[in-house]
């Protein structure tokens, strides 16, 4: 397996919105390990592939403890969303920022498998927070578009100055806390 790079806001590639999967093959299973292998690595709970430049409709998540719970979700969709919750979230591609957003408690997903096999899926909770984050990521949005544009301009300094700091030798602190 290969840690891919996980492209970082304002990133303009994190923009793009990612095309439908056409074929379940063995590249795209093995693409499936590699994002799991990257979000595992970066104490991640969930990457889209736009993430990681590969502009296809493929999202992996697991929240469980362990992290022995991996679930891939190829062309996902939600299609009935319940309720509504505010929950604090982060994002590998935003790293160390926090904020409260809000998204559905509870949905119902359909998409493909890693088998190529079709599925339907309720989720509640973290998992659905995580779905439903991941998949704004297919459509080339990010969780920062639903703050403020003065926290928007904030995080995008931070994480500028961070990034200058890592280039200089400087080790930036990176949160221990899991990120979407």
């Amino acid at each position: 397996m290969t840690r891919l790079t996980i492209l970082e806001y304002p990133d303009p590639r994190l923009r793009t919105i990612a095309q439908p999967v056409d074929v379940v093959d063995d590249g795209l299973r093995s693409l499936i390990d590699d994002m799991l292998e990257t979000m595992y690595a970066s104490n991640g709970i969930g990457l889209a592939a736009t993430q990681v430049n590969i502009h296809r409709r493929l999202l992996v998540v697991d929240v469980s403890d362990d992290h022995d719970q991996p679930l891939a979700l190829i062309n996902p969709e939600v299609v009935e969303r319940e309720e509504v919750d505010v929950t604090q979230e982060g994002c590998l591609s935003v790293p160390g920022i926090f904020d409260d957003v809000e998204r559905a408690r509870r949905i119902r997903v359909k998409a493909l498998g890693r088998d190529g096999q079709p599925f339907e899926m309720r989720a509640e909770g973290l998992l659905a927070v995580c779905i439903q984050h991941e998949i704004d990521h297919l459509e080339g949005k990010l969780f920062v578009d639903y703050l403020s544009e003065l926290k928007r301009q904030r995080i995008r300094k931070k994480l500028e100055k961070e990034r200058k700091l890592r280039a200089e030798g400087h080790p930036a602190a990176r949160p221990k806390a899991p990120a979407i």
